[in-house]
């Protein structure tokens, strides 16, 4: 049997563990999400994530080894996502990776969580090979980056306030769609028209391929309110109460209409800087990942505008794009076959980055 890795995934609300048998074949994925306890929030609490995580690591890990049909005995080692994230959450996942690799006296691998991004990639897509652009796009992060060889990658350009998902949150939030707003937007704006309201597209000048999305939000407040809608105030804490009570919700059409505008601005912007980025490294190759890869209007948008510029497009299953515990052991076994091992004195790192 080829080696056996368990991965701890719990950077920011879904609690995760898989068990990865070799670098691609995929034992057991365990995800707990935490998208109803938050939904009322219109986003994550942090301490909310935290103490879920702390009630759930135990049960999920638990259930990875049983369905994989091992023992904790059988592992060859464990991978555990140490940033960046929510630190009261990524300390909930150290701490328990710590405690199996000291009671197991099995090696420990910290992993990147955008490196866990990348690698979902290749669990799909083993035969792709370096040099390729990667686009990470999520709740927590928009990136760039030329994978010019496996493991080294050269940060191309970011976002610079909210990251692509974020939006997808707040404006789902402002449009008065439940949380998560991705999958909400995205259902809604099958039924509205792209073209209806010409929102912005940031571009920074001296070629810069770097993100903005907290203007694009805003945009959408100032057209609302403009048509005489108050955007509701998100609620920032559970036992926090809205200061009045919530506006009656625009037109369902109005409503189609802003969410499908919204999201063809957020797919041109990052379909233009993923393109313009392959052409600038003179890659032929475009990885899409992040739990925002799953919408499906950036996927064939992309995917269509790469082709005439003759680069190919690849992204890994929905499961494998959104925040999981598989893609950490996929990297973390790439790491333990290099030899590498962590100390038991790991700490977690909220702004850890990749490059």
């Amino acid at each position: 049997m080829a080696d056996l890795i368990l991965g701890i995934e719990t950077s920011c609300d879904e609690t995760a563990a898989a068990v990865l048998e070799g670098r691609e074949k995929i034992r057991s994925n365990i995800v707990a999400s935490q998208a109803k306890l938050h939904a009322p929030y219109g986003g994550i609490v942090p301490e909310v994530a935290s103490r879920r995580h702390l009630e759930m690591i135990g049960p999920v890990i638990r259930l990875a080894v049983q369905e994989a049909g091992i023992h904790f005995s059988d592992l060859a080692g464990l991978a555990v996502t140490v940033g960046p994230g929510l630190v009261g959450s990524l300390l909930v996942g150290v701490s328990a990776a710590k405690a199996l690799a000291y009671t197991l006296g099995k090696p420990l691998v910290a992993v990147n969580h955008i490196e866990g991004h990348l690698a979902a990639g290749l669990l799909d897509h083993p035969h792709l090979e370096c040099p390729y652009v990667a686009l990470v796009a999520s709740g927590g992060h928009t990136h760039l980056y030329d994978a010019e060889t496996p493991g080294k990658y050269r940060l191309l350009g970011c976002t610079r306030d909210d990251a692509a998902g974020e939006a997808f949150d707040k404006v789902a939030k402002i449009l008065g769609l439940p949380y998560p707003g991705g999958p909400h937007i995205e259902q809604v704006a099958s039924t509205g028209d792209p073209r209806a309201v010409p929102f912005p597209r940031p571009i920074f000048g001296h070629g810069s391929l770097d993100f903005s999305f907290s203007g694009l939000k805003t945009a959408v407040i100032h057209y609302l309110e403009a048509r005489g809608y108050r955007a509701p105030r998100r609620r920032s804490a559970p036992m926090a109460r809205a200061p009045y009570p919530e506006p009656s919700p625009p037109d369902p059409q109005l409503v189609a209409d802003i969410a499908a505008s919204f999201q063809q601005a957020v797919v041109d912007v990052l379909t233009r800087n993923a393109i313009k980025a392959a052409k600038r490294v003179k890659a032929t190759r475009i990885l899409l990942t992040g739990g925002v890869a799953c919408n499906q209007s950036l996927r064939h948008h992309l995917a269509r505008r790469a082709i005439r510029d003759g680069i190919e497009v690849y992204w890994p299953r929905p499961e494998l794009c959104t925040d999981n515990a598989a893609m950490i052991a996929a990297a973390g076994s790439v790491r333990l076959g290099r030899g590498e091992a962590a100390h038991l004195d790991l700490n977690a790192s909220a702004n850890l980055p990749l490059c």
